[in-house]
């Protein structure tokens, strides 16, 4: 046989053992070089090509050579140099399993080395306005600064990498880890930063496999010194982006590069991500960022007067500080609010003004809305445990109430059909949306079905 009807019975078992996806991913793109003597080259179209497939597929690949060649088959990988390497760089796969690189500074070297990404310019897509400067330091945040401007100082070589901060709506964390971008970019304008959210991350892997650009869609981010992930919680029941990730993630560890990752749950209460993913966000220091005090509170509120150039009174702050209290977002928001209904109304900016409008304001504010909290009101209203609610049980009134508990997870969140899925049963988006759909029809139809709704909203509000 020549090397093509090798690779061919090679591609065949391989074909048999892996998932359609990976074969078209990771073995369609190859084509055989040559085979002399027991060693059969194949062509790959970059450098991490050899890397994944080692890491993934080696036992696979190792069975399906031996059987076509022989007991003392032998693999090389031919990674052209137009694709990145310096000259025709190629990795030996030898009879003892072992991967040793060949390059035409190191022919002797038995170790393997991971390639290094060629460097390529990148955006960080960073606001500038989010710096350590104008961040507020509190009993609420200290830890998770201090982290911050030591990652700064020294990005990948220190005790905080990965850093995984993890807080609730509007505690400051993606102000944060922008605050670390900047003073890194600061401090090393020649490193390569990028902040980027885990649903610009996800849409950006879809498009590349779409367009079988997953090779290029690799080097971008395994390109970077220092990568920022926003909201990860968002990578739930996306299997192929956890994947991407996870070899992205693994790929800058070992070459010493720095990872900040922001989330609203610590990775103990994540659902739905990878068991080897949650094990290597506490590789480094997870850290919480939870609601500010009244002093801290203060503090934000006179920086905000002050970058908006404006004098509030203390007494007008202190009031503000005093009546609201759940998060830094809301905090600032109140602020900018009667500052803007001063000058609307063409009143002066009094304590009575500032009673009158942050009343309003906070009676009319509600707070955030978790999906545990739907879930433990249909179960308080139906009087019925979280595990009946979230078991298989197809019995009628555990049907209903799963589906009301989308239908209210759908409504008063922004949570994605995947993430409601995950938390109510592993359920998948297409049940979510078949039961947001089935509970809609039934509130235009029948008049009692509203009444329940309304009287579990009610639930919500008053526990919250």
């Amino acid at each position: 046989m020549n090397h093509i009807e090798v690779w061919k019975k090679c591609l065949a078992i391989i074909r048999d053992n892996v998932n359609p996806g990976s074969f078209r991913t990771w073995f369609e793109p190859i084509e055989a070089k040559e085979l002399l003597e027991g060693v059969l080259t194949i062509s790959v179209p970059s450098e991490y090509f050899p890397e994944y497939i080692e890491e993934h597929f080696i036992d696979t690949l190792s069975m399906a050579l031996r059987e076509v060649i022989g007991p003392k088959a032998r693999l090389v990988y031919d990674v052209p140099a137009s694709k990145g390497n310096n000259g025709a760089g190629v990795i030996v796969k030898s009879d003892s399993d072992t991967v040793m690189p060949k390059s035409s500074k190191d022919k002797d070297n038995g170790g393997y080395t991971l390639p290094q990404a060629r460097k390529i310019s990148i955006d960080p897509n960073l606001n500038y306005n989010y710096s350590f400067d104008n961040f507020v330091e509190g009993d609420c945040n200290r830890l998770a600064r201090a982290a911050g401007v030591e990652i700064s100082k020294n990005p990948g070589h220190n005790a905080f990498n990965p850093l995984f901060i993890y807080g609730g709506p509007g505690m400051g964390k993606t102000h944060l880890i922008q605050a670390v971008g900047i003073a890194v970019k600061e401090k090393y304008q020649d490193k390569t930063v990028l902040y980027v959210t885990a649903s610009r991350f996800q849409t950006h892997y879809v498009d590349s496999v779409i367009s079988n650009k997953l090779t290029e869609f690799l080097h971008y981010y395994q390109s970077t010194d220092v990568l920022i992930i926003d909201d990860v919680q968002e990578f739930a029941q996306k299997q192929g982006t956890q994947k991407a990730f996870f070899q992205i993630f693994n790929y800058l560890h070992q070459l010493g590069k720095q990872l900040v990752l922001s989330c609203d749950k610590a990775p103990s209460e994540l659902k739905g991500l990878e068991q080897r993913l949650l094990s290597r966000f506490k590789w480094g220091l997870t850290t919480e960022l939870t609601a500010p005090d009244f002093k801290t509170r203060v503090a934000i509120l006179k920086m905000k007067a002050a970058k908006e150039g404006l004098e509030v009174d203390d007494s007008i702050i202190n009031y503000i500080a005093q009546n609201v209290t759940s998060n830094v977002r809301e905090l600032e928001g109140t602020l900018i609010s009667l500052i803007a209904n001063s000058k609307l109304t063409d009143k002066e900016l009094t304590l009575d003004l500032a009673r009158e409008s942050i009343d309003r304001i906070v009676s009319n504010t509600r707070h955030e809305v978790t999906l545990d909290n739907i879930q433990d009101a249909v179960c308080d209203y139906f009087d019925i445990t979280r595990d009946k609610l979230i078991s298989k049980s197809r019995k009628r009134d555990i049907v209903q109430a799963r589906q009301i508990a989308m239908y209210l997870c759908r409504s008063l969140t922004s949570s994605s059909l995947d993430l409601i899925g995950t938390h109510l049963g592993g359920k998948d988006h297409a049940t979510v949306l078949y039961a947001c759909k089935t509970i809609g029809d039934l509130l235009t139809t029948d008049r009692s079905f509203k009444q329940y709704i309304s009287d579990i909203e009610k639930i919500i509000y008053s526990n919250i």
